[in-house]
């Protein structure tokens, strides 16, 4: 790979770690970038669709004029596998918070646990989690939320294409999921809880594809001191 190929146009499908924002795996990979191949101040790099710093999984990042096609990809579907614990809640609707709000679930059955997953098929009006980026009055809503302050979330309309390959375990449940564009598993995590009664919040969660890319394909050792991943 050259200087010229990177600002013409490239697209890395990198897998990121737990706990790395989606913005720190970009500008690692960026820094990682401009001291091998000495490429301008400039030069354009941008990641299509965040992804949670509790979350691994498929991060897409592209370069140069490739980054105009950001918007297009994502647009696309999304898939991820993820694992919920129901019976209790947090506060973030993942691991990012203390666990509250704890409940007998000892009375749901596998059952009801697939019944709860069927009613999510389909369009939904889905509340995002307090604790994430959207913006609110020029604010994110994280920044609102960990500095003490109120935050009224609005319901947006999303689907949830699939839900397969569940595993019960109680109180651990995980499934695949194929969703559309915005939507939260942190909420849908939240909402199957509620649906059961019993609270739930997410575990762990990894995106496996967006729209024909599969974290299957992605770099795992791009945060490493060496770029054999280039080649």
């Amino acid at each position: 790979m050259t200087s010229e190929q990177l600002q013409t146009g490239h697209m890395f499908l990198l897998d990121k770690p737990l706990d790395w924002t989606s913005f720190q795996a970009v500008n690692k990979l960026k820094y990682k970038l401009k001291r091998e191949f000495n490429l301008p101040k400039k030069f354009k790099i941008g990641h299509a669709g965040t992804l949670d710093p509790r979350a691994t999984g498929l991060l897409i990042v592209c370069t140069g004029k490739f980054t105009k096609k950001i918007p297009e990809i994502q647009d696309a579907p999304k898939e991820y596998w993820a694992e919920i614990k129901i019976g209790v809640q947090t506060e973030s609707y993942d691991t990012e918070k203390p666990e509250i709000l704890q409940q007998d679930y000892s009375k749901v059955t596998v059952e009801d646990v697939k019944t709860a997953l069927d009613k999510f098929l389909g369009e939904i009006e889905q509340k995002p989690p307090i604790f994430s980026a959207i913006k609110i009055d020029g604010n994110r809503a994280y920044d609102l939320a960990r500095a003490g302050k109120e935050v009224e979330m609005k319901s947006r309309k999303t689907t949830i294409h699939y839900i397969k390959e569940i595993e019960i375990n109680f109180p651990l449940v995980s499934f695949i999921v194929g969703c559309s564009k915005g939507t939260y598993i942190r909420s849908l995590a939240h909402d199957i809880g509620q649906e059961l009664s019993v609270g739930a919040y997410l575990t762990q969660l990894r995106r496996t594809k967006i729209g024909e890319y599969s974290v299957e394909d992605a770099h795992k050792n791009y945060l490493e001191n060496d770029f054999t991943f280039l080649e």
